[in-house]
């Protein structure tokens, strides 16, 4: 890394590689969940591998942690107005919302009609819940409000509870905590205190009955993701450089840490108290170390295959391929005739992506903002250029998450 030093140039632009990361993030949870589904989890290290592919979660909390607090790390280095947060709130409003609402329109009226089993979220309640993402906060979760066709929208539900803390948590982080100055080490410091929020909640939802059991899934368990891409923004505002070369390797080797029994199994049972920490941590680690260079100036070859249009293209329905593809893949499964946890993962992926694909750019199509700037080509940190602020979260499995740290128990 370089010297920190203020960053006065204009920082406005968007960031393509970004984007295309989205896209990663994309595949790789479809890629979970095609694996889930054809019973390939269990298949040694190979299949532990397929469950972790879950971290496309943690990449995706990590970049809104980066895009949705980088106004606000931005304003205070060059000591300029704070972000209106009435126009931030309708700004994520308007992106989130009416492909979801399209979305949970669609999978109640599917599954009015068809059904592979159990349910419980397809009813009058479960509808209210899933339109006002609130669908997590209960008791058993899987057997009051999961839905079959939109069970991956427990991490939406943790996307929007971040999206209205982030103004409360950049007004105490960087008016009370930093005395309103730009201190970034101290602000550097205080992120790292949010961070510490999660292993502490997680401990407290594994040894106690404090809590609904469902409150692994909930904000707090995830700050630590959201903090890294904080930190990131906060390290950008710095001109802090990072190259891949630092930390993509650094990323890899942790996977396949991750992929060890030291994070635990990937079937439901009882879990260690280590092992969804330990999991916890490294996901984070592992999404902050991928999208560093993208963000502070040194992605190499990876931040130009990110930024090639097909990735750039593919990113921009990330958020449509996440909230149809689960709702696809059931039915795409069902047409197979396959017996559940049996079948090809490469037919089940190829056929289930080029179902949403088509589909997510309609739903991207007919419910996008009027305006929305094309990303720039440039480098991360070329000035003029800025991050999409869309932060749409992915998720994985309900059940690979039952295995570890987001789950009821």
């Amino acid at each position: 890394m370089e010297s920190p030093r203020v960053d006065r140039a204009p920082d406005r632009g968007r960031i393509a590689s970004l984007t295309g990361l989205r896209a990663v993030a994309a595949l790789l949870v479809l890629g979970t969940h095609a694996a889930f589904a054809t019973g390939k989890l269990t298949h040694g290290f190979i299949g532990v591998a397929y469950a972790r592919l879950e971290i496309g979660v943690a990449i995706f909390f990590v970049l809104s942690g980066f895009l949705l607090f980088r106004p606000w790390a931005r304003a205070a280095a060059a000591a300029t107005a704070a972000p209106v947060i009435g126009r931030y709130a309708r700004h994520r409003l308007r992106r989130i919302m009416p492909p979801y609402l399209v979305t949970v329109a669609l999978a109640f009226g599917v599954y009015a009609f068809y059904s592979t089993g159990p349910n419980p979220g397809q009813s009058w309640a479960g509808l209210v819940r899933y339109l006002t993402l609130t669908q997590i906060y209960t008791d058993n979760y899987l057997v009051t409000y999961l839905h079959q066709g939109l069970s991956q929208t427990w991490s939406l539900a943790v996307e929007v509870s971040f999206y209205a803390v982030l103004p409360l948590l950049a007004h105490y982080l960087l008016v009370v905590h930093c005395r309103g100055q730009w201190q970034p080490k101290r602000l550097l410091l205080g992120l790292a205190a949010l961070a510490a929020i999660a292993p502490v909640w997680l401990i407290v939802v594994n040894t106690t009955d404090w809590l609904p059991n469902s409150a692994g899934m909930w904000l707090p368990a995830h700050l630590g993701w959201f903090a890294g891409g904080m930190m990131l923004a906060t390290l950008r505002s710095m001109d802090v450089r990072w190259p891949a070369v630092a930390g993509m390797p650094l990323a890899v080797a942790l996977f396949v840490v991750v992929c060890t029994p030291v994070a635990g199994a990937v079937t439901m049972g009882p879990v260690r108290l280590w092992e969804p920490l330990t999991k916890n941590l490294l996901y984070g680690c592992i999404a902050t170390l991928v999208v560093a260079p993208l963000v502070l100036g040194r992605g190499g070859w990876v931040e130009r295959v990110l930024s090639s249009k097909p990735m750039v293209w593919l990113g921009e329905i990330s958020y449509e391929i996440f909230l149809l593809h689960v709702l696809v893949m059931a039915l795409v499964f069902g047409g197979l005739g396959w017996p559940m946890f049996s079948g090809s993962l490469p037919v089940l992926f190829g056929l289930t992506l080029a179902v949403t694909v088509p589909l997510a750019w309609a739903l991207n199509r007919f419910t996008r903002p009027a305006t929305q700037p094309a990303p720039q080509r440039d480098s991360a940190m070329a000035p003029g250029s800025r991050p999409a602020a869309d932060g749409a979260a992915l998720c994985t499995a309900v059940c690979t998450v039952v295995a570890s740290d987001g789950a009821p128990r």
